[in-house]
């Protein structure tokens, strides 16, 4: 198991319980620790979804990088379509 930090946070009444209500209520986690845990993580994903699309919206638009892929592509094998219907 990880080792735990105990941190401090100062949150709005709102946010406390609604917190509460997850968790006691909705049973979205067994704790609150572990709502807060799970919040931090789903935030944290999709913050690197929104890099990653921003990433690759600025590659369809970059001539290196499109040169690249119709290499790539050029050097694979023609579609076969007995593929998928295995």
């Amino acid at each position: 198991m990880s080792m735990k930090t105990k941190r401090t946070y100062n949150l709005s009444s709102a946010t406390v319980a609604t917190v509460k209500r997850l968790v006691d209520e909705e049973h979205v986690a067994p704790s609150q620790d572990a709502l807060v845990e799970k919040a931090v993580a789903e935030l944290d994903r999709l913050t690197r979804d929104a890099d990653d699309a921003r990433l690759w919206g600025q590659a369809a638009h970059d001539p290196a990088f499109q040169d690249e892929i119709h290499a790539i592509e050029a050097d694979m094998p023609a579609d076969d379509p007995g593929v998928w219907t295995r």
